[in-house]
């Protein structure tokens, strides 16, 4: 495997410190929002990188932290009125909502700063104590004029970002470019205890420290997106080597922009889009696939065209696998089958066409190119079933290639499985069941509020009222029928009080979320129409 390291400006072959176990370390999000489309991209790109580390037999280390003190989180906090820690790990909570729905697998660690700050204090005392940093009137500043290497990832000298520097005047800095280690506190802001008084870590120390806290001195391949390349990444090298003396990172590895009209997406911009709102009109695996679709490395565009581009595209890979299952169908294979003629040249295809999808993702991981190799073996399958004949060698062959045509898109996590699908689903009655409730709330209708409540409860599902609404916390996510019964029973009692519009409102929004209720003389029926 190849990847082009940002560090060296080139591809290079990935040769792990102590293989088989690969050590990534992928910058997480800072919780005051949900995440946006753009957030999404390098969850997904880091994610498919996991998983086809481990289709090629690395056993990954996978660490990706939470950014839960943060000057962004604590003004969020201040203008809801809100604790700050307790609004991080509400978007904590929220996040993995949304991560989960795409497909992405948890880290083997999440670490938070807020859990790790005696490590980091220690971090930023050994970095004043080797000449790294000083202290001023409770804050600690990293002395970039100490560090020789300062600008190697960005490819800046220094006197380059001094000339050009867009930075705060603080007259107590040696030099504008030095930043924050540890920032003294400010009334009404959250702060632990330090030996240079009450206060809180800058961003950059959290994940130098807690990277090598559960990798090592030195990582196999640290990621993130290209925005973080300059000051973040640049600074974490600062601080990990000079405190180590070894090289913090053998491989760097950023993802490329999202753009809306060419322009980056971003929360300080405006033009970003929550991907929650985007999962209300696409299905997470069309958007998993909208984000493998181009190179990693490459910018990408975003408009709803490319969306309903990718949703036909994965609409047909999705085709050819329902084929090939009916054609296998319940048939008797007769166990391992020797292959020849048709059905030998069709297989060995097949598997030509894997070596191919292999190349490309050895390549830097070309997720386009091998998608394109993917949809190869999606007409090898759909003409040879169209020619075959329905017995035991054309069912041996057919299932031989599924299980390759299925291996290679699970590597990209294209297919969402049943279970995850039922999962959003569940999710959405629950978004119902909530609406529901605060619409009883607004109404003084406590009856309903707490007939809702008390039935979450019973299904293990606590509930919190704040002033945004009501939010549902759980350990585990009820069965879909449970939820769907007892929205039918709250309509069918709205009906006998000739509450229509409320009926309306459950019958509309269950619709909405796959499920067709129909009114006949034997009562309610439902059924999944979209899954």
């Amino acid at each position: 495997m190849r990847v082009y390291n940002t560090l060296n400006k080139r591809k290079e072959e990935i040769l792990p410190l102590a293989p088989p176990e690969i050590k990534i370390y992928v910058c997480g999000p800072t919780t005051y929002n949900y995440i946006h489309l753009g957030n999404a991209r390098p969850l997904v790109v880091f994610d498919t990188i996991r998983r086809y580390m481990f289709y090629r037999g690395l056993e990954v280390k996978y660490v990706q932290n939470f950014t839960d003190v943060d000057d962004k989180i604590i003004k969020r906090a201040q203008e809801e009125g809100r604790d700050a820690l307790q609004l991080a790990e509400h978007y904590i909570e929220e996040y993995f909502k949304d991560a989960d729905a795409l497909g992405i697998k948890r880290a083997d660690i999440h670490p938070r700063v807020s859990q790790h700050m005696t490590d980091i204090i220690a971090a930023i005392a050994g970095l004043i104590d080797k000449g790294y940093a000083y202290e001023v009137d409770g804050d600690v500043f990293y002395r970039i004029r100490a560090f020789k290497d300062y600008g190697k990832l960005s490819g800046r000298s220094l006197e380059e970002m001094l000339a050009g520097a867009r930075v705060e005047v603080n007259e107590r800095k040696e030099e504008p470019m030095d930043f924050a280690l540890w920032k003294a506190s400010k009334p009404g802001e959250p702060y632990w205890d330090s030996p240079w008084g009450p206060g809180r870590p800058g961003w950059h120390i959290e994940c130098s420290v807690m990277s090598m806290k559960y990798l090592g001195e030195t990582l196999d391949i640290h990621g993130g997106g290209n925005d973080l390349i300059f000051p973040h990444h640049e600074n974490e090298i600062a601080q990990a080597e000079a405190l180590t003396g070894k090289p913090f990172s053998r491989y760097w590895v950023h993802n490329g922009f999202i753009t809306v009209n060419h322009e980056k997406m971003s929360k300080s911009l405006g033009n970003f889009f929550i991907l929650r709102d985007i999962l209300k009109n696409y299905p997470a695996d069309v958007v998993r696939f909208y984000l493998l679709s181009t190179h990693y490395r490459s910018p990408l565009d975003f408009d709803d065209g490319k969306l309903e581009e990718a949703r036909r595209a994965l609409g047909r890979l999705k085709t050819t696998e329902n084929l090939a299952r009916e054609f296998i169908g319940n048939g008797e294979l007769g166990g391992e089958q020797t292959l020849e003629g048709s059905a030998l040249s069709f297989v060995q295809s097949v598997e030509e066409l894997q070596k191919r999808y292999i190349e490309a993702m050895d390549d830097d991981f070309n997720t386009a190119r091998a998608l394109g190799h993917l949809f190869e073996i999606s007409h090898q399958i759909n003409s040879y079933l169209a020619a075959a004949a329905n017995d035991t060698m054309s069912r041996s062959a057919v299932q031989q290639a599924l299980t390759v045509f299925r291996e290679l898109a699970d590597v990209l996590g294209i297919f969402m499985d049943k279970e995850q699908d039922q999962n959003q689903m569940v999710e959405k009655l629950l978004e119902i069941m909530g609406d529901l409730r605060q619409l009883a709330r607004q109404e003084k209708d406590f009856a309903l509020a707490d007939q809702i409540r008390d039935f979450m409860s019973d299904n293990g599902i606590r509930v919190e009222d704040t002033a945004q609404g009501s939010r549902f916390l759980w350990e585990q996510l009820p069965a879909a029928e449970n939820l769907v019964n007892k929205l039918l029973e709250f309509r069918t009692e709205f009906k006998k009080a000739r509450q229509f519009d409320r009926a309306d409102k459950v019958r509309d929004e269950l619709q909405e979320a796959g499920i067709a209720v129909e009114d006949t003389r034997e009562g309610v029926r439902w059924r999944i129409v979209d899954a």
